[in-house]
């Protein structure tokens, strides 16, 4: 590997290893890694080359579903969701026998996974037999499921809300976990497995082939197959898709020779022409009858299945070799037989009509005398109700039905003038309307204009004079004596025109803000001037949307800034709750996790979210200061309680610094963060374990962790705390006789502290060396303006694509102070009085310029947490839900910020326990 290749590796490695995903390995197994580009992310994924393992593995036939019977369940439906898995085979343990088979070698040593990884064999058909499981009472009736994609449909709103209800319930029951930027939730119209599906039908998803139109010609029969591969997963949606293409497939027969023909080439170009204007096919109503239309010729068999006059699906297939032989009535026949195959799951037992222009099938019932093949055939017709029609070839009665829905059934592939006129001339209007249209005056197009502005620029005529020097070969005129750089259109120095030019490729509704680079060469083909990267690139890094919209994709601002390492025990100490836990029966439902930053020693208490702060001061006198005295310091976020007055009050007469995070930045107390992860970890293994609630867990938890060895202490939290190490079934090491007195248990206090203080230094540096490499230094002055970054992901799941859609960033907001290293005070609007005034410098964005015209954000309703919050402004409507025990009561709520149309229903005990006063009391 080349060496960035080996630090590309290395990063993986330890990605995975601190995932738990794979562990060093001493297998005799072991097969190579290597690294594929990412198509869409770009980057490379470390893959491992199974081929070896696959090879002699016992395959599991598990069958995959095909994509063509799955869409086939859509029928009726209205509302979408599309969930994906978070890399769900690794959310799927390997036995432990089986582990040291997935080996896999590399430059750093021999690793093996602990979960299923990709590139096994039978990793996909186990996958599908997982969520077949799961899902095993859902599917066919609203879920759809291949391999970790999950589709649910539902024909009406109300249903998709129960339906989604159902499918999330069951991920969280199998413990399943989806990946929340890949979810897409109540849709009318979902991109799945390469098509658009919608109310109207399934269709060709056009950023799957929009490459196709730029595909060079095949130059080799592997390019060939390529091709024929891609186009043929869409051949459903292809009219005579083998005969087309037939030219093509001729080449990649056995000892055939590479000569590439017009007709080859015709077929090229027509396949792409079709494939980027498919149509959109209908999805079957089997309650209903169906029409097939059947054709024959010598060069292959094509059948069109439709319903009610729409498309469901296009087939043909190719002659073999004794096939080509048959008489026309044989083919014709063959044509009915190959569509009654094809599409039988669709047919059998219903009523169908059978369309052909060989009139003789008509009588094929009643035919006396009939040879075998004849016979074989009409034996297997038998088992279908279907009826045969007689349509002339000039009636063309397929064409006719295709041409009446072309102009609402096929997706095209770019705006064309033929259908610009067609909508025109269906407009009907007002005479008086009509004749102020031939007054209407067309403003002159954007290269009109650079002609005129190059007639009036004096820059320009110097040129001209000079045009037949050899050092200005590259420019040219034309007939009409407009000037070319090479072949493209020179803009002269108007700055007007050009941010004219730049305003259209950037911000019009054609474009819509692209990156600087991208729109350099979009302009770059017509257009030439000066510096003309340059502008562009202080265009766009100045557009006042493009800051807001647009995620960063730099390393995270702001280096480490470690505090202070505390001189004792339990003189620094940090604070924060676990909440969203199951009510427990004594009702708890939060844990109060407080943490020594020395020691690392931790007390886990379990509290109520419904707890005031005169409750919370008795627990941390009770449980904290009567064990361990007053700190000189606490640490938290910025939590209500944290905040109170009455918890400022008690600190300030205990003699207690309070110190709180920068808004919206949790690392400031990543100790506690990290903490509560593990301390979560360790309540799931004992409730998996032993089946028990979690508050009585807790204590376990909390002797677990403080006899754990922590890596920057070098010994457990206990043994730094209290000197020794705790007595435990395992440990029996510690002499119970053994007593330290006198001058000598001071000195060995003394050295330990100092030993810790030293570890936990030494811990520091290397944490801030390896941090500071995935951080980038930056630093503002004061009156600078910057964006401030808000959450809008969290308080709108409700609202789905809505919530992904709302700005990244609001402002610009002026700095007026720099309160440390890396953190700065902004001077914030009245509207956000409630937010805490200082943020990490990780949570701004510089303003290169400061818009003219300021968006409002006033109407957003930012939090004190950085986050929007939707809330409820009206009642449309009120229901009634009836069960065995009680009648449940459902409101039709209307949200801030949203239309009537998205307007939610929810129970009433939710609304009258979330939005106090927002329902009237039960006594009015």
């Amino acid at each position: 590997m080349a060496p960035y290749e080996l630090k590309e590796l290395k990063t993986q490695l330890q990605e995975r290893l601190d995932k738990g995903f794979i562990r060093p390995s001493s297998s005799p197994w072991g097969c190579p890694a290597l690294f594929v580009e990412k198509k869409d992310q770009g980057g490379k994924r470390l893959c491992v080359d199974y081929r070896p393992l696959n090879a002699v593995t016992v395959k599991n036939k598990y069958p995959l579903p095909h994509i063509d019977i799955l869409f086939d369940q859509l029928g009726g439906a209205t509302v979408f969701s599309k969930i994906d898995l978070r890399s769900g085979y690794h959310q799927i343990k390997v036995r432990e026998e089986d582990i040291p088979k997935t080996a896999f070698s590399t430059r750093y040593g021999l690793y093996e996974y602990l979960v299923m990884s990709f590139g096994l064999t039978n990793a996909p058909a186990f996958f599908m037999y997982l969520m077949n499981s799961v899902f095993m009472n859902e599917l066919d009736k609203f879920v759809v499921v291949f391999i970790d994609d999950i589709l649910v449909y539902s024909k009406n709103e109300k249903e998709h809300e129960e339906h989604l209800r159902i499918v999330l319930s069951r991920l969280r029951e199998h413990k399943l976990y989806a990946k929340f930027s890949k979810c897409a939730f109540w849709l009318k119209e979902v991109a799945f497995l390469g098509h658009i599906l919608s109310a109207k039908g399934v269709a060709v998803d056009p950023s799957k082939v929009g490459d196709v139109l730029n595909w060079k010609q095949p130059q080799t029969v592997t390019e060939i197959r390529s091709f024929l591969g891609l186009a043929g997963y869409y051949r459903r949606f292809i009219k005579d898709f083998s005969k087309i293409a037939k030219p093509m497939t001729a080449l990649t027969q056995k000892n055939a020779k590479f000569a590439w023909s017009s007709k080859c080439e015709e077929a090229f170009g027509t396949l792409k022409t079709l494939l980027t204007s498919a149509p959109v096919l209908a999805q079957p109503d089997i309650t209903k009858p169906f029409d097939v239309y059947c054709d024959a010729s010598g060069s292959g068999l094509g059948c069109v299945l439709m319903q009610e006059g729409r498309v469901i699906a296009y087939a043909s297939c190719q002659l073999r070799k004794h096939e080509v032989n048959y008489p026309t009535h044989d083919l014709e026949l063959l044509a009915v037989v190959y569509a009654l195959k094809k599409w039988r799951h669709y047919l059998l037992g219903n009523t169908c009509h059978i369309y052909t222009d060989h009139k003789s099938l008509k009588y094929i019932f009643t035919q006396p005398e009939l040879n075998m093949r004849q016979r074989r055939w009409l034996e297997l017709i038998k088992d279908y109700d279907l009826e045969v029609h007689y349509h002339p070839g000039k009636a063309n009665v397929v064409a006719d039905a295709l041409s009446r829905k072309a102009h609402c059934n096929f997706i095209e592939a770019r705006p064309t003038v033929r259908v610009l006129c067609c909508e025109i001339g269906d407009i009907e209007m007002p005479t008086a309307l009509e004749a102020e249209l031939y007054n209407l005056v067309l403003e002159p197009t954007i290269k009109d204009q650079i002609i005129a502005a190059q007639k009036q620029d004096k820059g320009m005529s110097h040129i001209r004079d000079e045009i037949n020097d050899k050092k200005k070969a590259c420019f040219k005129l034309d007939e009409e004596g407009v000037l070319w750089f090479k072949n493209r259109l020179v803009v002269p120095k108007d700055m007007e025109l050009r941010k004219k030019i730049l305003d259209e490729a950037h911000t019009s509704m054609f474009t819509l803000h692209p990156g600087s680079n991208k729109m350099y060469q979009d302009l770059k083909q017509k257009f030439w001037w000066t510096r003309m990267k340059r502008e562009i690139a202080k265009y766009v890094s100045e557009c006042d949307v493009c800051q807001r919209v647009k995620a960063d994709h730099l390393k995270p601002a702001g280096m480490l800034q470690p505090l202070a390492v505390p001189a004792w025990k339990w003189e620094d100490i940090h604070m924060d709750f676990i909440v969203g836990l199951p009510r427990t029966q004594k009702g708890y439902d939060s844990i109060w996790v407080i943490i020594d930053r020395f020691t690392k020693s931790a007390h886990f208490i379990p509290v109520k979210t419904t707890y005031r702060a005169k409750q919370y001061a008795e627990l941390y006198i009770s449980r904290i200061v009567s064990l361990h005295g007053v700190p000189l310091t606490i640490t938290s976020d910025r939590g209500s309680l944290f905040l109170s007055r009455f918890w400022e009050q008690l600190q300030t007469a205990l003699g207690t610094n309070l110190i709180h995070s920068s808004a919206y930045h949790p690392q400031t107390s990543g100790l506690v963060e990290r903490v509560n992860q593990i301390l979560e970890d360790m309540l799931r293994a004992c409730a998996l374990t032993y089946s028990t609630k979690w508050d009585e867990c807790l204590p376990l938890a909390k002797f677990a962790y403080n006899n754990s060895y922590q890596k920057s202490l070098e010994m457990a939290p206990f043994e730094a705390l209290y000197g020794r190490w705790c007595r435990t079934p395992l440990n029996w090491s510690e002499p119970g006789e053994r007593v330290t007195f006198g001058p000598d248990l001071v000195t060995q206090a003394e050295e330990q502290v100092k030993f810790i203080h030293d570890n936990l230094k030494r811990a520091q540096s290397r944490q801030k060396s390896y941090s500071d490499k995935r951080r980038r230094p930056l630093v503002f002055e004061k009156d600078d303006h910057v964006y401030l970054r808000v959450s809008p992901m969290k308080g709108v799941h409700r609202f789905g694509v809505k919530g992904k859609l709302a700005p990244r960033y609001v402002g610009p907001f002026k700095i007026t102070e720099q309160c440390g290293p890396v953190a700065y005070r902004l001077e914030l609007p009245p509207h956000l009085a409630a937010v805490h005034d200082v943020f990490h410098v990780s949570q701004l964005k510089k303003c290169l310029r400061v818009p003219e015209e300021v968006i409002d954000t006033s109407q957003i309703q930012i939090q004190p947490d950085l986050t929007y919050e939707e809330k409820p402004i009206k009642i449309l409507d009120r229901k009634q839900r009836s069960t065995r025990r009680r009648t449940i009561n459902f409101y039709k709520v209307q949200w801030s910020n949203h239309s009537e149309e998205e307007a939610t229903w929810e129970q009433e005990e939710f609304l009258r326990t979330k939005y106090l006063g927002f329902l009237p009391s039960t006594s009015d």
